[in-house]
């Protein structure tokens, strides 16, 4: 069986969908935008990704995505797809889906399975 190059991309709704097989919108997580102290930072940061993913909905989405994910994965690999590209958005995409992207990026390398990522807007205002 082939590897399945994954790859894994962050987006603002706001600056339009990217092209992707499987698209996630993480507009429900707390959004660091309306906290003074985050709003400047990006979800590449500790404090801003720990605003977006612990809470009670954050560890519920990561728990159910997980596996999910990980289901995903094993099925597109056999029926021989050759790539997978998830895009993960929020309203602008520079807290909330820039921390989802970096926690499945750790997570996939924790079971053995490296990831390409894409913040494609994180710089964008």
């Amino acid at each position: 069986m082939a590897t399945l190059n994954i790859t894994l991309c962050s987006f603002g709704f706001k600056h339009g969908h990217p092209q992707a097989d499987l698209v996630w919108d993480v507009r429900f997580l707390p959004n660091p935008f309306w906290t003074p102290a985050l709003k400047a930072h990006t979800g590449l940061e500790e404090e801003v990704a720990c605003y977006v993913l612990e809470n009670e909905s954050g560890a519920r989405f990561l728990a159910l995505l997980e596996p999910l994910l990980l289901f995903l994965l094993g099925e597109y690999a056999a029926q021989g797809r050759e790539s997978v590209t998830l895009a993960v958005g929020c309203t602008g995409g520079k807290h909330r889906s820039v921390a989802v992207v970096e926690h499945l990026l750790a997570f996939l390398a924790q079971k053995g399975r490296e990831a390409q990522v894409f913040h494609r807007d994180i710089d964008k205002e």
